[in-house]
């Protein structure tokens, strides 16, 4: 297999990871009753979030990578007000996430080129996992950002970054 290829693959695994653990982490700082919180009838819960995400994996890596059979029930998805717990939702996206990842892992280059069909979707596959990373995303931040409306916390994911920057007077060089 090429680097390039390799690359993406890593990538697209170390990605899917790194949200199914801001997700699960979330999950975790959230009272039950908030998991299933909604503003109105036009916004999803967080809950609502998590089981579209297992869906949509499931349908585009499932069915559109691997070759399962399509069981996917998208309108359930978001029609949810509650059924399943922090600790089942947390157990069922990291499930659906490891099991990406072993789709993801046996891509060989040519399987990566091989066009398959999704929704009403003609695309490679390649670009099926694409998608389903960056869906990913979108969902993660969606999650993120309630959880910060719902709990009145900073969560700390980038205090790392968060350095003193220091002053510099007129005649330091700069950096």
């Amino acid at each position: 297999m090429s680097d390039h290829s390799e690359r993406f693959l890593d990538y697209s695994e170390q990605k899917l990871r790194h949200y199914v653990n801001r997700i699960q982490d979330c999950l975790g700082r959230l009272q039950p009753e908030q998991v299933w919180t909604r503003g109105g009838d036009n916004e999803n819960a967080v809950g609502n979030i998590v089981l579209h995400l297992c869906g949509n994996v499931n349908q585009w890596m499932g069915h559109g990578v691997a070759g399962r059979p399509n069981t996917r029930q998208r309108d359930a998805e978001f029609e949810a007000r509650g059924g399943l717990g922090i600790a089942e939702l947390a157990e069922q996206i990291g499930l659906i996430v490891n099991d990406a990842i072993q789709i993801i892992r046996a891509q060989t280059e040519a399987t990566l080129l091989e066009v398959t069909k999704v929704q009403d979707y003609q695309l490679t596959k390649l670009e099926a996992i694409y998608h389903v990373v960056e869906h990913f995303s979108g969902h993660t931040g969606q999650v993120i950002s309630a959880t910060k409306l719902l709990t009145g916390q900073d969560l700390g994911y980038y205090k790392h970054l968060s350095q003193p920057v220091p002053v510099l007077e007129k005649s330091d060089p700069i950096p």
